[in-house]
This record gives C-alpha cells, sequence and structure tokens, in this order.
C-alpha cells in the first residue's frame, strides 16, 4: 500500500512540471554570428513547406523585424506543429535580401542550421517542432559576399 501510494506521488510530481502537449508554447530565437550591428534581422517563421523561405503569402505566418542585438528574440507562442525559420540580416535596412548574381550580399541562416549550398535549404531540413515544451533556437547566420 505505501508502494503505491510513494509510487502516485512520484508520478505526480514528475506531472507537475510538464506542460499539455496540445496548448501553444513559447519559441525564442538567437541570432549567431552578425557581422555587424547594423541595420536588421527579419525573421519568418512559416509552418508549411509552401511558404518557405519566403514566408510573405503564409497565412500563419509570423513576420518580425527586430534590432541586431545578440540577445534571445522571443517570437511569441506557437500552437504544436512543424515550423521553420528563415532570417536575414538586412544591413542595410532597405526590407529584403540584397544579391549580387543570384548569391546573397546580406547575411541568412535557417533553423537547425542546415548546410547551404546552392540556394535555400528544404522545408525539411529546418523544420523543428512544438510540442509541451519551449523551443529555443540558435541560428547562425551565412555570409557568402
Amino acid at each position: 500500500m505505501i508502494g503505491r501510494l510513494l509510487f502516485a506521488v512520484v508520478v505526480m510530481a514528475g506531472l507537475a512540471g510538464a506542460a499539455p502537449v496540445d496548448l501553444a508554447q513559447p519559441i525564442s530565437m538567437t541570432a549567431e554570428g552578425l557581422r555587424s550591428a547594423k541595420g536588421r534581422i527579419l525573421i519568418c517563421v512559416a509552418r508549411s513547406a509552401d511558404y518557405f523561405p519566403d514566408c510573405s503569402k503564409d497565412p500563419d505566418k509570423r513576420h518580425l523585424i527586430v534590432a541586431t542585438t545578440g540577445n534571445a528574440i522571443p517570437l511569441g507562442n506557437l500552437a504544436p506543429g512543424d515550423y521553420a525559420i528563415a532570417i536575414i540580416h538586412d544591413e542595410n535596412g532597405n526590407g529584403k535580401l540584397d544579391t549580387f548574381a543570384g548569391i546573397p550580399r546580406e547575411g541568412v541562416g535557417f533553423s537547425r542550421n542546415p548546410v547551404l549550398r546552392f540556394g535555400a535549404p528544404s522545408f525539411r531540413s529546418a523544420e523543428f517542432v512544438v510540442s509541451g515544451a519551449p523551443v529555443r533556437q540558435a541560428i547562425r547566420l551565412k555570409y557568402f559576399l
């Protein structure tokens, strides 16, 4: 009897801090490797491969513009599901990714830090899951020019 009671207490104590899986969870990110403090960071959080990496037409998008700091950037609460983040270090502040012959002139980065070859990574390679716990993504920026 005491053993069962002790077991129940241990199980309940373990569940006390667990967040329900079906509730929205806080997400934050850091942008690592900024080559300067000029400009701002354009952030796109997409929930579908159809809208990644350009989420401008995504009905579920989170599109943020923040200062270039090394601090954690809160992205709000996200419902459970699969997401991917694309960021641009918009150094000149014109609100878009500048390129030269198709090569980014400003820093770019993606959730899960996939290897960048030719073009943007797939949604699948940048995808992460939100379910039951806060999420933090540390995104490394890559500069090609």
